[in-house]
């Protein structure tokens, strides 16, 4: 019997929980629905009538579509970057057993303790004067502050592979790059999942960094979702609408990635 209150306890903390997680959504969604009037009316209450018309307004505000697709490359290469460099070096820094490549996978830890503030201004300064304010260029600054977390993450995944498969495929006659792409790449796809997962929200909710090298051709949806706040007024209705339309990738790509997250966390259990 107190096994079972026990239980009864777990389970109303967790659903207790789930609503403090789920009510900024909720207020979100709610509130894009509505006029300006009512969202001061009310934040918690449901709409009495739903404004479509604000998904219309916000979609056509935001530029929805050029910057939609300014979002997708940058967070898509981005990633993809990160994860190709990223891998490359957890798997040499695992493999190479010296005082070296220990004392450089702990500079990548420590790299992660830097604030982006700090740093800001001379990187900006540096890669105006390279002439790369522009995707390109940020693409390479996402892969400077992202890589330090993956490569920390690939090196300790790596650390549960075996060397034993790089020695059969060596006698096979296989190279150091055949080995890492063909047999060792492909046992890391959950951790490969977990750092897209963790770059891409960050990449994509990003402000700060695209605001400073973008060009107003090159706007993120971000940056667009600050023409919603003007000195004088605030837009809540449209940005509401607007953050709804711009989670909504994000949110597809969680739930197309969450058999991977399971599996990785299954297998790291069975481990």
């Amino acid at each position: 019997m107190k096994r079972d209150k026990k239980y009864i306890i777990l389970e109303i903390f967790g659903i207790l929980l789930g609503i403090v997680w789920i009510s900024p959504f909720y207020l979100m969604l709610v509130n894009s629905f509505k006029a300006p009037r009512d969202i001061f009316a009310g934040v918690l209450a449901p709409p009495t009538e739903f404004n479509w018309s604000n998904y219309v307004q916000a979609f056509d505000d935001l530029n929805f579509i050029r910057s939609f697709f300014n979002s997708l490359i940058i967070t898509v290469a981005s990633v993809a970057i990160i994860i190709l460099f990223s891998s490359m070096a957890g798997y040499a820094l695992a493999r190479n057993k010296s005082w070296l490549s220990g004392a450089i996978l702990m500079l990548f830890v420590a790299a992660m303790l830097i604030p982006f503030q700090s740093v800001m201004i001379p990187l900006t300064s540096l890669f105006g004067q390279a002439g790369m304010l522009n995707r390109v260029g940020l693409i390479f600054m996402y892969l400077g502050f992202g890589c330090s977390l993956a490569i920390f993450l690939y090196h300790g995944a790596m650390t549960r592979v075996s060397v034993s498969l790089d020695e059969a495929a060596i006698i096979d006659g296989a190279n150091k790059f055949q080995i890492f792409w063909k047999i060792v790449f492909p046992l890391l796809s959950p951790i490969s999942v977990t750092v897209a997962i963790l770059n891409v929200i960050w990449i994509w909710n990003d402000y700060l960094l695209p605001s400073l090298v973008l060009s107003r051709q090159s706007e993120t949806i971000p940056i667009r979702m600050f023409y919603f706040f003007g000195q004088y007024t605030r837009q809540w209705h449209l940005a509401l609408a607007g953050l709804t339309i711009a989670i909504i990738p994000v949110i597809i790509f969680y739930f197309s990635a969450q058999k991977s997250i399971i599996e990785g966390v299954t297998e790291g259990a069975v481990k």
